[in-house]
């Protein structure tokens, strides 16, 4: 069974959610600076959610230590002060996350040591991967690295994604509601049919989320197929790099990103039209499961009421894949998920163009809502009636979630 999971940054029929920019036949790039934010633009970056959230916890003994030692790495290895600062910033970040977590009742997981070596690995993993003569570029496609004795590079990146994030998740309080519903949708993608879940994207980390939520629910084989169609930023941002390696990937460029390098044009285009035709493929062989996030981006914070409304669903994008299910001549079925993973990673309050945008990591519950199937019939006249249906049941999970999380404080 293959799962492709559709990330937000995505897709709509003129493609306009995707910023990637991957040329097809190269695996490598020449060096390069790493693409994160200078120690000036994250003094300039709008404020992040951060603060509604009880914010940075100051590191104690063993976890100031941790970073006195990975900071004296780190301005040794990248002397540039305006690129050491955001590797610094979320270094602090996700060690006071773990040091939460441990107590919390966390184990040596959440250690000062292990966390540490998690947080080195994935830096030294960015830099090595992220940037220079060794940099990953994906094509139109990318197939999940899982390491192995015989791979051309032995290291598993889901796992790494998934025991990085994990640790920052507050598992004993996470929720994952309608689980007949995910278990529904288990049985179709057993028997070889299709299923569309139509998510809203809330962090970075969503793909580590979902794989933690779907183990929870015991559907673990189902986390690690999961492949996304990814946007410029998860497969070019230095740190997001490795994260991405460790999915499976379909990549498009947007409509704006295609159009602001009119040169690259029809290179773009051809690359979209190749990963369009993998997804089909993917489609046509059943079995298959696409996570797609139809607002195009993640959730943004109201600066003013502190509340996380969703994103609302563009219903293009909806078409796109209900399209490419009836193409495809396999049963394919769609489920709203609500996602609650807003303040595990919170972003910026507002859109920023470029990659590298800072990162902050927090110690908290996570969830996800699987809604009852959504009824897919009519054609475009009725494309606004079955993308409201899916836009409303979406809110409806993610508002039970967040009672559920008031009612658990």
């Amino acid at each position: 069974m293959k799962i492709a999971l559709t990330c937000s940054l995505l897709v709509s029929i003129s493609l306009r959610s995707c910023d990637a920019f991957v040329p097809l036949s190269q695996n490598r790039a020449p060096a390069m600076q790493p693409q994160m934010s200078s120690s000036t633009d994250a003094e300039t970056s709008s404020t992040t959610a951060s603060a509604s959230t009880g914010g940075f916890v100051d590191l104690e003994a063993d976890y100031a230590a941790a970073y006195a030692k990975a900071e004296g790495s780190l301005t040794a290895a990248v002397p540039d002060e305006k690129m050491a600062a955001p590797l610094l910033h979320f270094t602090k970040e996700y060690l006071s996350a773990n040091q939460q977590s441990f107590k919390d009742g966390g184990d040596e997981v959440n250690s000062a040591v292990s966390s540490l070596q998690r947080i080195t690995e994935a830096i030294q993993y960015g830099l090595k991967y992220g940037t220079g003569d060794d940099k990953y570029l994906f094509g139109s496609s990318h197939k999940a690295i899982r390491g192995g004795e015989d791979a051309e590079i032995p290291i598993d990146f889901y796992a790494f994604g998934c025991n990085f994030f994990r640790s920052c998740m507050n598992t004993k309080e996470s929720l994952v509601l309608g689980r007949e519903n995910l278990q529904q949708a288990a049985d179709y993608i057993a028997a070889g049919e299709n299923v569309v879940f139509l998510a809203n994207h809330q962090s970075e980390a969503d793909p580590q989320v979902m794989s933690v939520c779907l183990e929870i629910a015991g559907h673990n084989q189902i986390a690690e197929d999961l492949v996304y169609v990814a946007g410029h930023k998860v497969t070019t941002d230095t740190l997001a790099i490795p994260f991405s390696m460790g999915r499976n990937l379909i990549c498009i460029h947007s409509k704006k990103h295609i159009d602001a390098q009119p040169e690259t044009k029809s290179l773009k285009q051809k690359q979209n039209l190749q990963a369009m035709n993998a997804m089909l493929k993917e489609l046509k062989k059943g079995g298959t499961s696409l996570w797609v996030a139809p607002s195009g981006g993640r959730d943004r914070r109201d600066v003013e009421s502190g509340e996380v409304p969703l994103a609302p669903f563009d219903s293009k994008t909806i078409d796109m894949f209900r399209l490419m299910g009836n193409k495809s001549k396999v049963k394919t079925h769609y489920y709203p998920l609500s996602m609650v993973t807003y303040d595990l990673c919170p972003p910026p309050d507002y859109v920023e163009a470029g990659v590298g945008e800072e990162r902050n990591v927090r110690y908290v519950p996570v969830g996800i809502a699987c809604g009852k199937e959504l009824i897919s019939e009519g054609g475009l006249e009725k494309r606004h009636v079955f993308c409201e249906a899916a836009m409303n049941s979406a809110t409806e999970g993610y508002e039970e979630l967040l009672k559920q999380f008031a009612e658990k404080k």
